[in-house]
């Protein structure tokens, strides 16, 4: 949402001493003008105010961010909404959680319906450029793929020729599986849906021959099929897909809460501190561990959080190898990969606490 603005009128001059303004709110009509009770009050400052996050999440992707029957949500997007409550709040249910398709969740953050956005969302230049948006540090590297039955005899992408496949509209997906299909030279019928479920509930009917999305996501949503080993995960990786938490562009504060705490998980997870031994470093005299804990210096002062906001996140959440663990490596075997510590060949690296 572009944000609105005063247009300023000079009425011109009738003594030549005196100059009088006129000035107008002249927003377009589509554009609601600005709310002066939060016009220039960091979403920090008001997040803290109402003592709760709304976080933006799927709720229809295991593993990531998932409600179940009683209510309950789950997932590693959940879990860093959950984070960030702790962090704030010292309390990780301070958080009021809003499924979102793919195709209103950047609008949400735009309107700002929502604080944060943490629903496998791919950076992208012009999602943080002319959307604007900003991207926290990235919480998931991925790749898109193509999931086939394996009844089918499809070993490969140029095996696709001629077929139909289903694709989620308003993601990178649909975008990725038209470049890639275009460069090979091979036709396709692609099979578009606005829900995930809808979609993969078509692909499992035989409606359509393959199914492209995230790998992870592919992974997990085959494991939730009547007969996960009919299908076959291609080898074939489409794209790089980032998945990072989102929030809207131009607010400081807020974003460097948020990217600091995303930091805070992967820098706990390197130092080796986790939900069951934090009690174990309070006492460390190792000057990194008490600054990144906040027992000695105000790096959670000078950002408007308590000094000790790594603590809470760890105590109520844990690092990012438990998050990984507890939502994606236990349930579904999938391993970390790419999304190792760089000490460990990944990629996730956090800056110094310092």
């Amino acid at each position: 949402m572009i944000n609105p603005f005063l247009k300023y009128c000079w009425a011109g001059l009738a003594i030549a001493s005196l100059i009088t303004i006129g000035c107008t709110n002249d927003a377009p009509p589509d554009e609601p003008a600005v709310n002066s009770a939060t016009d220039g009050v960091s979403k920090l400052e008001q997040v803290l105010a109402k003592q709760e996050i709304v976080c933006g999440v799927n709720g229809q992707l295991p593993g990531f961010s998932f409600v179940d029957e009683t209510g309950h949500y789950s997932g590693l997007d959940v879990d860093f909404c959950r984070a960030v409550a702790a962090a704030l709040f010292d309390d990780p249910n301070a958080v009021q959680f809003r499924d979102l398709s793919a195709q209103e969740r950047l609008e949400m953050v735009q309107n700002e319906q929502v604080d944060l956005l943490s629903r496998n969302t791919t950076w992208t230049t012009s999602r943080d450029t002319v959307a604007g948006l900003e991207f926290a540090p990235i919480l998931f590297y991925d790749g898109q793929g193509i999931l086939v039955t394996t009844a089918s005899g499809v070993g490969a992408i140029a095996d696709l020729e001629g077929k139909s496949i289903c694709v989620l509209s308003g993601t990178t997906t649909e975008l990725n599986l038209a470049d890639r299909m275009r460069q090979k030279n091979i036709t396709y019928k692609p099979v578009v849906f606005d829900d995930a479920d809808a979609m993969y509930n078509a692909y499992e009917a035989g409606l359509c021959e393959g199914a492209t999305s995230d790998r992870s996501q592919l992974i997990v949503r085959r494991a939730a099929m009547d007969n996960p080993n009919a299908h076959t995960l291609l080898p074939d990786v489409l794209s790089k897909e980032p998945l990072a938490p989102v929030v809207k562009n131009d607010d400081s504060p807020w974003f460097d809460t948020i990217k600091w705490i995303a930091y805070a998980l992967i820098q706990a997870e390197e130092f080796g501190i986790n939900s069951d031994n934090l009690a174990d470093f309070i006492d460390s005299e190792d000057p990194l561990v008490r600054r990144f804990l906040g027992i000695e210096g105000q790096l959670g002062e000078d950002m408007g959080l308590s000094n000790d906001f790594a603590q809470r996140i760890i105590k109520h959440v844990g690092n990012y190898g438990e998050i990984y663990e507890r939502n994606l490596g236990e349930p579904f075997g999938l391993e970390r990969g790419m999304n190792s510590l760089w000490t460990e060949g990944g990629l996730l690296y956090a800056p110094p606490f310092r």
